[in-house]
């Protein structure tokens, strides 16, 4: 049944993703990113018209590649191996543990240069001023939003739509990322791009969250405590999903999250989420375990979700 290929696909593609993690060359999503740039060479304009005509070529045809990678793989096997295949490409669970580990260790050891050179790898903040109290704080916030946006969104995407659903939300996630900015240039021409992402992060934001509180447990925290930030603080922040990822994390780590954030020319001053101390160093790796943890919930939940939604067999004469 193509219900269970989709389940076995989506288990067995976050499996690799934990154990293997992204591949250092030739990541497909890089590859994305490559036509995408020069897809926006050539479309640029300062209007949301043609933000929509970009956004809309590029996450239609990830999406259509999608319905075709399913298409040829007919037999349950190949579409299982099809399915892990693209949820392999799409989750970045384990780079992004991996990312904080690396700035974490640097951090641990005292070397500040090293923390301030790896952070652009996670997260869009400029380093070049930042304390080792505010690389945590960037390690930590980037940590709990891109949970959702690296594990739980995509596996949602999957079990809902399939290979289309991941090789779309994909798309459009990292489109935002190209530029959906609020900064001069792509105010306009990333709009479309950046409000995608917010309609298809809208779900699994919250079950981001929701999962988070229920594991606050697992790095020492407390479910109430992380169900009084979320339900406080979850809406504060700019963003309509990002807040109550980092606010349920906050709550869970006993942290407070939020504050002034430059990114390049543009400073940002963040709602503060949470009611504990900031985040030290030692965070980093309480908040990489916490992120582990939704992710197992997520990757459960993703199976159950692709199995109740595929056809069922008919019984009786």
């Amino acid at each position: 049944m193509r219900s269970s290929s989709r389940a076995v696909g989506l288990a067995l593609g976050f499996a690799a993703d934990w154990y293997f993690a992204d591949p250092r060359r030739g990541h497909p999503v890089a590859g994305f990113g490559r036509v995408a740039s020069a897809l926006r060479k050539v479309m640029y304009a300062d209007s949301r018209a043609a933000g929509v005509a970009y956004a809309g070529a590029l996450v239609s045809g990830a999406a259509t590649l999608g319905v075709a990678a399913e298409r040829l793989g007919r037999r349950p096997l190949a579409q299982t191996a099809v399915t892990a295949a693209a949820t392999w490409a799409v989750l970045g669970g384990a780079s992004l543990r991996r990312e904080a580990s690396i700035i974490g260790a640097a951090l641990s050891d005292g070397d500040l240069a090293a923390a301030r050179t790896r952070l652009p790898h996670l997260c869009g903040r400029d380093p070049r001023n930042l304390d080792a109290d505010q690389i945590s704080r960037a390690v930590v916030e980037s940590v709990a939003e891109n949970t959702s946006d690296a594990v739980v969104a995509p596996l949602f995407w999957g079990a809902v739509a399939g290979v289309p659903g991941l090789l779309a939300y994909r798309a459009s996630n990292t489109l935002d990322a190209m530029v959906g900015y609020r900064n001069a240039k792509y105010r306009n021409f990333g709009w479309a791009a950046a409000r995608l992402d917010d309609v298809l992060n809208y779900i699994p934001a919250r079950f981001t969250g929701a999962v988070t509180v229920a594991a606050a447990p697992v790095v020492g925290g407390s479910p109430l405590r992380a169900l009084r930030a979320l339900r406080r603080d979850g809406a504060r922040h700019p963003s309509p999903n990002a807040g109550r990822c980092e606010a349920s994390a906050a709550g869970a780590l006993g942290v407070r999250l939020g504050g002034t954030n430059t990114y390049g020319d543009v400073v940002e001053h963040r709602p503060v989420m949470g009611s504990g101390p900031a985040p030290r160093v030692a965070d980093i790796r309480r908040a990489s375990v916490l992120s582990g943890a939704v992710g197992v919930v997520s990757a459960v939940a993703a199976v159950r979700v692709a199995k109740a939604l595929g056809p069922r067999r008919r019984t009786g004469a």
